[in-house]
């Protein structure tokens, strides 16, 4: 699969790239960057409310995305975004704000990306909204405490897949949960989406935000779904171009579609780039690559166990692929930097989700994260570099 990615063709400080980064940002297979250049080569136009030949070829490839996006994950509505944060932003924008009230409840959880807490924080501060957070034992969540705190809340937000502890979160009985109790459910399926499929109308949630970058497409754009009644009870996000249907000065209407919320010159190459990807991984056998990858890092985590790595990620069998370490006198920033210097790249710091470093007792860690291009032998290279990391240290 490899030969699909030019980057693996180059070398990092003289060595061949292993790339252990992929929580982060994946690498993007030459399909995706073709598609990118030959729009802006043949097809270059801004899209929508245009007869020539160029903006109907521009539209049609944008289009295609969403087209893609909803027929994937079934889906009647797929907002247009620029990634996971802005489509988390504009929930708490466009539902929050009109939907939530002084003293409403929020649920959420110690093992949020920061992009799953700031808004929410922001919210409250301006509308006095309940923020409960639900904790994290043992590396997962404690879904006792989760019962309890649902009283009374109106929406919950839950991320799908862990992106420190890759720990895959039981979102089917958190969904079941909430809609006992009468609240909207968001899903953070930034990590979990380059892994499984997920049928989000049959899953029940209400929102579900991912990112392009994740799953071998552009950086810059992403996608947010929304369940029928939801999207019903959403307003406007931000005003301009393509998202009105009318303005007069006296007033406006609006869309009442997707482009409801997707006001300006949208992302229009990188939804060509999105198109290509989803093409490309619609013939990957997600589930084989899920088993295959979960072992060798299961692998990778008993072997740095035994060289006295203390490891946070518990690899179940539903997880991401995702190794979290910390050498007991190493500092991440250090060992990271010996490891890039034989060619591997891994991720360190505290991966945008200090509550949960908090949790573990530590400011960070060294992160390795498998993906499809991914195989034995990278993880061969990362241990080996890893012992050259401990020798040089002695």
């Amino acid at each position: 699969m490899k030969q699909d990615f030019p980057i693996f063709s180059r070398l990092v400080n003289g060595k061949p790239l292993v790339y252990l980064d992929n929580a982060a940002t994946t690498q993007k297979p030459l399909c995706v960057i073709e598609a990118m250049s030959d729009f802006y080569s043949v097809s270059n136009a801004n899209v929508h409310r245009a007869v020539h030949t160029l903006a109907g070829e521009a539209t049609e490839g944008y289009e295609e995305c969403r087209t893609l996006l909803k027929q994937r994950y079934n889906s009647q509505y797929a907002v247009i975004t620029s990634g996971t944060t802005e489509a988390i932003n504009l929930v708490a924008h466009s539902w929050g704000n009109h939907n939530l009230s002084p003293g409403d409840v929020v649920v959420l959880t110690e093992m949020e990306h920061h992009s799953d807490i700031v808004p929410w924080q922001m919210l409250a501060e301006k509308s006095a909204i309940e923020l409960r957070y639900v904790p994290v034992s043992d590396g997962k969540l404690d879904m006792d405490a989760f019962e309890v705190a649902l009283e009374g809340a109106k929406l919950v937000c839950v991320v799908h897949t862990s992106n420190v502890l890759g720990v895959r979160n039981p979102v089917e009985e958190i969904i079941s949960l909430s809609k006992d109790v009468g609240a909207r459910v968001l899903l953070d399926a930034a990590q979990a989406v380059p892994h499984e499929m997920i049928d989000f109308k049959g899953l029940g949630a209400d929102f579900m935000a991912f990112s392009a970058h994740k799953m071998c497409g552009p950086t810059g754009i992403g996608a947010l779904l929304i369940s029928e009644d939801a999207f019903s009870e959403m307003e406007p996000f931000m005003g301009g171009g393509d998202m009105i249907d009318t303005v007069t000065l006296e007033g406006s209407t609006y869309q009442t579609n997707e482009h409801k919320f997707e006001a300006g010159t949208p992302r229009i190459a990188e939804g060509v780039g999105w198109a290509a990807a989803l093409e490309w991984i619609s013939n990957v056998d997600l589930e084989a690559h899920h088993a295959r990858l979960l072992a060798i890092a299961s692998d990778v985590a008993e072997q740095l166990n035994n060289r006295g790595m203390s490891v946070y990620s518990s690899l179940g069998p539903g997880d991401a692929a995702v190794v979290s370490f910390n050498h007991p006198t190493i500092h991440p920033e250090d060992f990271a930097r010996l490891l890039d210097a034989q060619g591997i790249a891994v991720r360190t710091g505290h991966h945008c989700a200090q509550p949960l470093m908090d949790k573990l007792g530590v400011s960070g860690t060294i992160r390795a994260s498998f993906y499809l291009y991914n195989d034995a032998s990278d993880a061969e290279v990362f241990l080996s570099g890893v012992d050259r990391v401990l020798e040089a240290m002695a």
